[in-house]
């Protein structure tokens, strides 16, 4: 019924950030016309979390190993927060060139993407 999900990142700079997920990130896509990337991602999973704020989306991605997906990005000149601790894994923020943030985690729970 279902078969595939399309995520939406707004943008100051899309060029900018359409250039980090080519070069930086090295994700594979296609020209939907004009230059407007689309980017193949990797294995995605879906949460449900409750909630009595205003109801919103994020993106974050998943690596095996934090401290290497650091050492990566901060080669290429990427700005990654401190790694903190959360209950359900190790978890640091990307700063896009645009200005927006991604979350970027190594998970410590059991990984749906694995099914």
């Amino acid at each position: 019924m279902i078969s595939g999900a399309h995520v939406i990142i707004y943008s100051r700079d899309p060029d900018a950030d359409r250039k980090f997920f080519r070069d930086t990130l090295g994700y594979p896509h296609v020209d939907a016309g004009g230059g407007w990337l689309i980017f193949k991602l990797p294995p995605a999973e879906v949460a449900v979390h409750p909630t009595d704020q205003t109801q919103s989306h994020e993106l974050y991605l998943m690596c095996d190993d934090l401290d290497a997906a650091i050492d990566a990005l901060t080669s290429e000149n990427v700005a990654c927060t401190a790694p903190s601790e959360e209950r359900w894994g190790r978890l640091t923020t990307i700063t896009l060139p645009g200005g927006g943030e991604l979350g970027l985690y190594q998970p410590r729970h059991p990984r749906a993407t694995e099914l």
